[in-house]
């Protein structure tokens, strides 16, 4: 056996085939769920292995996942996995147009969808001339058009199948694909290695302690382990995060649970019911809404089993961090770091805020480098940051960016990251943000991120986003899209600019703020600059003036 993540799964699911493995729960109680066994979940994955190898699906192919959380998402990408086809997500809330790019950017050969996306696969499907399968999860919406490839239902595709395994034997070396969030510009696909992912984004079966040292030894852990954890990634499946941490739980032999949406007084309901260990979100997007639930209607819920709540793709502010440890103060906060092209990089240390900046104690593979000679910078230098040994092979159909990102040093493959920091004496590094999101004032640089966690201190402030405005004097103009919160009253620029010069250098306090009433982020919770650009750019004003929105 290899590092190979269909391989590493079966032998759990041969070793605790009994146990418990995943919970879909979209209203606790209702009696709408459904649970499955570790052998369950196996033969259901044989099953749509088989129907799809019977579609003519080969190894390397591409397959779409264009799914809401639920068992058919973690079903579909075992079933590839086990064939050595390829699983991509999709992002369930792209239209049709970027539907069209993503199908043919990905050479998707099939694909598996949610009923309700049914009119959209349909609109894309005539200018994606290698999409040739279609498996339908669910019933479509009365009157929607039909794909003009006949879809298959999930329930016939599975009666079809065997729940045999007898597949041809894997490699570390088959591929998964993740695909970028795509706010900041088109998306690309990241192709990992199994072997690679298993160690860079999964910890290698340990990510708090010490990696496996061969494949056999994660079921050996297995049996020699006990069960009682249950991890509950609430992020949609389709956003890479979530789904590594479903891995990580199997890799345990542990149960996971899902919700088909994020719904905050159903998420604590679940915690509640399922005694739930470990939550998993993005950013105060996700942790926000629990704290007012907590704090209001579900106030006294249970959340006593929870060992820990990790945000990774976006930043748990000070404030709702305090806020949410004052209601459950037993739960371990994790600031988590990574990303799609590095898995996991570091965990924010107890001093990261608004006043230090988001400081993170990184793992022995991180490193701050000089974009362009790629060699370590000084301390208290601004470079990026890279990480070396398990790393991507690159983007899928994009060579160029391909070797603007990747490269070779010291006999080790390298990813250069976007993100701009600095390290200090103690090897501590401070991300100061994207380098494509910089605000370049007069000069200054200035990274959103850092005046966003100033702004959302304020009490009232529920949310913010940052980002440039052209300015005929200082080139670039600092700008906020701010959400208050209900019931706080109001406030004009004048305020904003106070508190934040209380914690910003006067250079990154933001000239020019639009106040709305819903910050636009994707469905796990992940920054939407290219949104944010559109609304400060619509509103006028100088040094000194608000917007109004």
């Amino acid at each position: 056996m290899e590092y190979n993540l269909a391989d590493l799964f079966e032998s759990i699911a041969d070793t605790v085939p009994d146990r418990e493995a995943l919970v879909h729960l979209d209203h606790p109680g209702s009696g709408a769920e459904r649970r499955l066994t570790y052998a369950e979940l196996d033969r259901a994955a044989n099953r749509l292995a088989h129907h799809l190898q019977e579609q003519g699906v080969r190894p390397g192919d591409h397959v779409g996942l264009h799914l809401y959380n639920g068992v058919p998402y973690l079903q579909a990408v075992y079933a590839c996995l086990k064939i050595r086809a390829v699983p991509v997500n999709v992002n369930y809330r792209y239209v049709e147009e970027e539907l069209v790019y993503l199908y043919r950017d990905a050479d998707l050969v099939a694909l598996v969808f949610d009923a309700e996306f049914t009119e959209r696969v349909a609109g894309a499907l005539p200018r994606t001339p290698k999409l040739r399968h279609l498996i339908r999860v669910g019933t479509p919406p009365a009157g929607a058009p039909e794909p003009r490839i006949a879809p298959v239902p999930l329930a016939e595709a599975e009666a079809a199948g065997s729940p045999e395994r007898g597949f041809a034997p894997r490699s570390a070396d088959d591929r998964m694909v993740i695909y970028t969030g795509g706010t900041t510009g088109m998306p690309k696909g990241v192709v990992w290695r199994h072997e690679d992912l298993f160690f860079s984004g999964m910890g290698g079966g340990a990510p708090t302690g010490e990696p496996v040292k061969h494949p056999g030894e994660l079921a050996e852990r297995v049996a020699a382990g006990g069960e009682g954890l249950v991890f509950f990634p609430t992020p949609p499946l389709m956003h890479g995060t979530s789904t590594l941490t479903a891995f990580i739980a199997f890799h345990f032999g542990q149960k996971v649970v899902l919700h088909r949406k994020f719904a905050p007084e159903e998420v604590l309901r679940t915690i509640e019911r399922e005694r739930v260990t470990s939550v998993s979100l993005v950013g105060d997007a996700m942790l926000r809404p629990l704290v007012d639930a907590l704090s209001g209607p579900l106030k006294g819920t249970d959340c006593s089993s929870l060992l820990s709540v990790s945000s990774s793709g976006a930043i748990l502010s000070e404030t709702v961090r305090a806020q949410f440890a004052a209601l459950v103060p037993g739960a371990l906060l994790l600031n988590n770091f990574g990303s799609s092209e590095s898995g996991f990089n570091g965990t924010a240390t107890d001093d990261s805020g608004p006043e230090k900046g988001f400081r993170i104690s990184v793992n022995s593979r991180t490193a701050v480098v000089d974009p362009a000679d790629h060699r370590p910078v000084a301390v208290g230098e601004v470079g990026r940051l890279a990480l070396r040994g398990h790393v991507p092979l690159g983007y899928y159909n994009d060579p160029a960016k391909t070797a603007e990102t990747f490269f070779e040093a010291d006999g080790e493959r390298w990813v250069l990251l976007g993100d701009m920091a600095t390290v200090d004496a103690r090897g501590v590094v401070t991300v100061l943000g994207r380098g494509s999101q910089c605000i370049n004032s007069g000069g200054e640089k200035v990274y959103p991120e850092e005046v966003e966690q100033a702004l959302k201190a304020h009490p009232a402030v529920y949310d913010a986003l940052v980002a440039g405005v052209p300015d005929d004097r200082w080139g670039n103009r600092v700008a906020a899209v701010v959400q208050l919160r209900p019931g706080t009253g109001s406030l004009d620029l004048a305020a904003i600019q106070s508190h934040c010069r209380t914690r910003l250098a006067g250079y990154k306090v933001p000239r020019t703020v639009v106040f709305t009433d819903h910050i636009q982020r994707s469905p796990s919770g992940k920054a939407d600059y290219r949104w944010a650009k559109a609304v400060v750019a619509g509103v006028g004003g100088s040094e000194g003036t608000g917007g109004a929105g």
